[in-house]
């Protein structure tokens, strides 16, 4: 993270207090016998400087400059530096009776642009001045450091102008309290928060292995075995517990920046500072949390190998207990490098957890995947917070973009592994009881979550073909007129739902497909909800096999929870998803379904009649005889799969 692009110094002063001749000085190193009553602005170029950054030089003059002007020059600097004569004592008094009040009144009481006091014409002083300005410097808060110069003899001329670049570069107000000579608050929390990120085994110390990884990181080579040695018995000599089990604590972290900028050594923090992301007023910047990111028009956002190896080892590193949950506390642990929980309440309903409602591994990348498909600023932001940029250059690099979905069609394949799945019908047909079975939740456990705390999504894993797919489901609130908005129908597959107890839940499913995405390219399923109960007729003028063949749709899915999950719709919609030019092929694989589901209604009605009733035992036996043919079929779409395949 760079510091400031240029530096523009401006200095102020009494005439005649030398302020053209200190800049003719720098520039010609020699004295100037006769000089103008104001400089020309001087630009020295990022290459020459010590901090390679431009650096602007601006005289003023008394005599060429109204008040007005000089206040705009004043709110233009990013450093000030205010030249009196040591030799007169009037120009030191009017320090503190004109000049720093003037800034002040030009730039607000709380300005952060810096002061620099500077005494020219030592090589006439008989004795140093520096004391009667420390007085001074306790009264200002934004004077940095006084420097006493010579434009005649040329000492410490370049020193006036480096200490003026480095105020402006490395600050000390937003770091360090000289009344309280300490860091400042906002400076110990960011650097806690380093700490905390550099501490790779989170025990809490920075080891030798995990100090040269931070020197690295920062100043682009390790500290040497013996230089590692003395900075350790510096802080164990200066602050008890700086040093554990001969490790850095937290506290010894803090000490050294406090020595660092005590010793003058500002650039030291800053450059740790700026490398992880934060700015003169230390907050994170949006360059550094907002990187931005070109998604274009049918493109998805999804995590790449690195972001997920990333966030496993972090839920590693915080599962104190190895049992593979973030319990409650272990999770404000994680995020205790951001500023707010990403995920609310809702996100146990949404991912799967264990028996006490504790987000799992899988649930935990699941909750990833889903932020990172619907929200990726979220994901690359709290990606910054939680130190992805510590392991790899940029955010950039744990986030894909996949192709447009057209492309998708075009070639006949995909190469995404997130596949959203919007899932809509009537008010209680039971989209909720579907949405949670995804997360093998029966409708026993459905019964006792908190509604209030129910979302809208779920996501899991699902194999197709052997291979690990995310599948989203998303229950899309419809409306009576049964509008959709485009953003409701940007999914890659549809499931609409209707309940097989209630007869008219089927026309609005219908209506729905009709409306909406019959002409549409998104593959469809109609799923029949709460399968365990006897199926009634429906008011529509087809049934919902016949209107399925009609719109050459796949047969409908019986889907019921009340004990098992019927996991299979969930395959077969990621499979839609996965394979949508394949519609013909999906749908021979989904008459096997539909034989199960009648077996499975052939065991209900052996269970409900006995057998010696010759009725039933006829609807025992047509049942039997249908079953038989299915099986056929399917062992006929078995050899076409298996055609298929070879080919």
């Amino acid at each position: 993270m760079g510091p400031k692009k240029d530096v523009r110094i401006l200095l102020v002063g009494d005439d005649g207090v030398g302020k053209t001749s200190l800049i003719l000085s720098l520039v010609s190193e020699e004295f100037a016998e006769e000089v103008p009553a104001k400089a020309e602005e001087i630009t020295i170029p990022a290459d020459v400087t010590p901090e390679h950054v431009p650096t602007h030089i601006v005289d003023s003059s008394g005599q060429e400059q109204n008040e007005v002007a000089l206040r705009e020059e004043i709110s233009k600097a990013s450093v000030v530096c205010v030249v009196y004569a040591v030799t007169d004592e009037d120009t030191v008094q009017r320090l503190t009776t004109y000049w720093l009040p003037f800034i002040r009144n030009t730039l607000g009481e709380d300005h952060r642009t810096p002061v620099i006091l500077v005494g020219n014409k030592v090589d006439l002083a008989e004795f140093p001045t520096l004391e009667s300005i420390l007085p001074i410097m306790n009264d200002f808060a934004e004077v940095e450091t006084c420097v006493e110069c010579s434009a005649r003899t040329l000492k410490n001329i370049s020193e006036v102008f480096y200490y003026a670049q480095k105020a402006v570069l490395h600050p000390t107000a937003p770091v360090y309290n000289p009344e309280e000579k300490a860091l400042t608050l906002t400076c110990k929390k960011a650097l806690a928060r380093i700490f905390k990120i550099c501490d790779m085994d989170n025990d809490g110390l920075l080891n030798d292995k995990e100090i040269n990884i931070f020197q690295e990181k920062c100043f682009n080579a390790p500290l040497h075995p013996q230089a590692l040695e003395d900075v350790k018995a510096i802080v164990k000599k200066h602050t008890s517990e700086g040093i554990k089990n001969n490790s850095l604590s937290i506290k010894g972290f803090l000490f050294l920046h406090t020595l660092f900028i005590q010793k003058g050594r500002h650039e030291t923090t800053w450059t740790v500072l700026r490398h992880f992301g934060y700015d003169d007023n230390l907050s994170l910047t949006k360059d550094f949390i907002a990187p931005r990111l070109q998604v274009g028009p049918g493109c998805t956002t999804e995590l790449t190998h690195q972001g997920y190896s990333f966030l496993s080892e972090l839920f590693e590193r915080y599962d104190q207990d190895c049992d593979g949950c973030l319990s409650p506390t272990e999770q404000l642990n994680l995020f205790s490098t951001s500023p707010l929980m990403p995920w609310g309440p809702d996100v146990n309903n949404t991912v799967s957890t264990n028996s006490e409602g504790w987000i799992t591994l899988k649930g935990y990348l699941a909750q990833w995947t889903l932020t990172t498909l619907l929200d990726v600023p979220r994901t690359i932001e709290y990606l910054a917070y939680l130190g992805y940029h510590y392991c790899h250059s940029s955010q950039m690099s744990a986030i894909q973009v996949t192709r447009d979905k057209k492309i998708d069609l075009e070639k006949r394949q995909t190469t995404r592994n997130v596949f959203r799945c919007h899932v809509l019908g009537a008010k209680l047909v039971g989209k909720t009881s579907f949405l949670q079975g995804l997360l093998n939740r029966n409708l026993r456990y459905v019964a006792t979550l908190n509604k209030h705390m129910l979302s809208s999504f779920t996501i899991n894993t699902v194999l197709v073909y052997g291979q690990e797919k995310y599948l989203m489901l998303h229950e899309v609130d419809v409306a009576m007129s049964q509008m959709l908005t485009p953003t409701e129908l940007d999914c890659d597959v549809a499931c609409l739902m209707y309940d097989v107890t209630n007869p008219r839940s089927f026309a609005f499913c219908a209506n729905l497909y009709l409306k909406h995405f019959i002409d549409s390219k998104i593959p469809t399923l109609i799923v029949a909800c709460k399968a365990e109960h006897p199926e009634v007729r429906q008011d529509y003028e087809f049934t919902p096999a016949q209107f399925c063949s009609r719109y050459k749709l796949p047969p409908p899915q019986y889907f019921t929870c009340i004990d098992r999950v019927n996991w299979d719709v969930y395959i077969k919609l990621a499979t839609m998803a996965a394979y949508p030019n394949l519609k013909r092929l999906v749908h021979m694989l989904l008459v096997h379904q539909r034989s199960l589901w009648v077996e499975e209604k052939l065991r209900h009605l052996r269970t409900l009649y006995t057998s010696g009733s010759q009725i039933y035992l006829k609807i025992g036996m047509g049942l039997a005889a249908l079953l038989g043919l299915s099986f056929i079929v399917y062992k006929a779409v078995r050899s076409v799969s298996a055609s298929h395949s070879a080919r």
